[in-house]
């Protein structure tokens, strides 16, 4: 927080912003008229939920449009298990508001490019029903539903009946079109990387390089 943001910090913000990081800076103003207050809110650059369009049109933002189907996923931290999630078909999230808000934002169908901190993607798959709570989550085995609990895992995925949503794990069922071993993780200077469970991912550089590394059609 500050009481003015300097051009310093805002070419900052821009520059990260041109690289796909969620980052912005909000503006309040505080607005007397007629014995009537008001609380005024602007950002320094077009938000996420705007159309391709408006974010074309905006001087201030270079970022590339989304092109709707492409999503980042950060699968890692406590004590999950990329064998598990590649041998089962899931990722998953949570823990926290930010993590677990992050997982129920995936949609049916989008196509998920999976990275393993700190630094090394290892799967694209596509996504094949909305996230659940891990106590509740299915995976689809050998063409059939199967409850993510009962299968033999290796880390552990939060079942707590007892938390709140915004605590609890989410589970999201992918079939993989292509998922590998941690030692053969990919991973090349410049390339996307966030702290999100899940964000679309738009940063052209880093979805050409998985394409040719995967040897993935853009439209597949």
């Amino acid at each position: 927080m500050a009481a003015e943001l300097d051009a310093s910090s805002e070419r900052i913000v821009n520059y990260l912003r041109d690289f796909g990081v969620p980052v912005n800076a909000v503006f309040f103003s505080y607005l007397e008229d007629d014995g009537r207050r008001y609380l005024a809110r602007s950002w320094l650059t077009a938000s996420d939920d705007e159309t391709p369009t408006a974010a074309m049109a905006s001087k201030k933002s270079k970022r590339a449009s989304w092109n709707g189907k492409d999503w980042y996923i950060s699968f890692g931290g406590g004590d999950r298990v990329w064998d598990d999630a590649r041998q089962l078909g899931f990722v998953s999230g949570g823990g926290g508001k930010m993590w677990s808000q992050d997982m129920r934002s995936l949609p049916k169908d989008a196509r998920v490019w999976v990275n393993v901190p700190p630094m090394r993607y290892v799967a694209v798959g596509r996504v094949l029903a909305p996230a659940s709570r891990f106590e509740d989550a299915q995976v689809r085995l050998n063409g059939n539903w199967a409850p993510l609990a009962d299968q033999s895992l290796q880390g552990s995925y939060r079942d707590t009946r007892a938390a709140e949503d915004d605590d609890a794990e989410w589970v999201v069922p992918v079939v993989w079109i292509d998922a590998r071993p941690l030692q053969a993780g990919f991973w090349e200077k410049g390339m996307f990387a966030s702290q999100h469970s899940a964000c679309k991912l738009r940063q052209e550089f880093t979805l050409g390089r998985l394409a040719d590394h995967f040897n993935i059609d853009s439209d597949e």
